[in-house]
């Protein structure tokens, strides 16, 4: 059986507590969150999508957002104009589906029809995330430059992948 891949929506009010409970899920990658943080970057994000009842979703800034991640302010300190994927996440229960490249395509799109020519993110060096560092290479991101945050308790690889046309 082969059904038609789930829609790529925005994420709505209904969403927050699933959105919150897979970000939690995956806290050592992404960062927790509690609910007013949440609504809170949803409120400035750029892009904000899910797939189906939150299998997976993607939060992005660009560089006007008011948001004081240390990993969003070291782009913009060097990038006058940029998109910046926050976070990502699939549920283990979605992997392998194509989730997390169909969101970056989504992004990728919106991004150009906005006048953007670079997507930015981040990686964790360490702890170490070598999936994530493949599928950002798979996608043409290229390292940039590396930060340790968090009072040296985690390390971060950037990465940036112009858009063309």
């Amino acid at each position: 059986m082969n059904s038609a891949p789930l829609p790529i929506e925005p994420i709505g009010a209904a969403d927050l507590a699933a959105v919150l409970a897979l970000n939690n899920e995956h806290a050592a990658e992404l960062s927790w969150l509690e609910p007013e943080r949440l609504s809170g970057l949803l409120g400035e994000a750029f892009h904000a999508r899910r797939i189906g009842s939150v299998e997976a979703f993607l939060i992005t800034f660009d560089q006007d957002a008011a948001y004081d991640s240390p990993n969003f302010l070291w782009f913009r300190q060097r990038y006058p104009r940029f998109v910046y994927v926050d976070r990502v996440a699939v549920a283990v229960s979605a992997r392998g589906r194509g989730h997390a490249r169909r969101l970056y395509q989504d992004l990728f799109a919106r991004a150009m029809q906005a006048g953007h020519t670079l997507v930015t993110c981040e990686v964790n060096a360490e702890p170490p995330n070598p999936a994530s560092d493949a599928f950002h290479a798979a996608l043409g991101f290229r390292e940039v430059g590396t930060a340790a945050i968090h009072g040296g308790s985690k390390t971060v690889r950037y990465y940036e992948k112009p858009l063309t046309g």
